[in-house]
């Protein structure tokens, strides 16, 4: 039977010389034998915790911002899992680990699976130039920070662009079923019935 389970780690998230206190969603989505990470955000013993000795078959970045990424590396040392990420996120991957290159490329239609859990990669870019969304095809959406409860993720910083996030949304998640369940990188869960009625009132705050 399928499952996803979830892991909340703290941290700080370091981009443009500025440091923000965040907390992420680290999500483990799979069955009770194996299992996918989705952003290894922080703390890898956390991790390791909630994957309970389950397989990690792949850690999935939906994007390359350092808190997404942070703890990737050591978890990968230690599960001996592929890490992979978008190409166009390498540059971000780069600036936090210049050692170790990520195994695994992610691209639009990258099927991603372990247990009873197959994501496909849907790429949204916008928040960054390589961020994606995970969809299971029925009534999951593992969105990183391309959309939260309340509206997009933020675009004011470097490789990031309003635009090309709000067409992200509004063209490749927005058209999912309404009652898909979001798993956002920050903060609560929401659904996509929730949010497609606030598509222009972001559109007209601007971010």
């Amino acid at each position: 039977m399928s499952r996803v389970d979830l892991v909340t780690t703290a941290g700080v998230f370091s981009l443009d010389g500025q440091d923000f206190d965040v907390e992420n969603n680290v999500w483990l989505a799979g069955d009770d034998e194996e299992v996918l990470v989705v952003d290894a955000a922080h703390d890898a013993d956390a991790i390791l915790d909630g994957v309970g000795g389950r397989r990690v078959t792949a850690i999935v970045c939906t994007h390359g911002h350092n808190d997404h990424i942070n703890a990737a590396v050591e978890l990968a040392d230690r599960t001996g899992a592929p890490i992979a990420l978008h190409a166009d996120d390498r540059m971000l991957w780069d600036a936090v680990h210049p050692d170790r290159a990520p195994d695994l490329g992610l691209a639009d239609g990258t099927v991603v699976a372990a247990g009873g859990s197959r994501l496909t990669v849907i790429h949204t870019p916008g928040h960054s130039p390589g961020g994606v969304s995970l969809y299971d095809g029925g009534n999951r959406l593992f969105s990183g920070d391309t959309l939260f409860q309340g509206g997009p993720g933020a675009t004011g910083r470097s490789y990031s662009d309003f635009p090309t996030i709000v067409a992200s949304i509004r063209d490749r998640l927005l058209t999912l079923p309404p009652e898909t369940v979001v798993h956002t990188g920050h903060g609560p869960t929401t659904t996509i019935g929730a949010e497609a009625p606030h598509l222009q009132e972001w559109i007209d705050r601007g971010h």
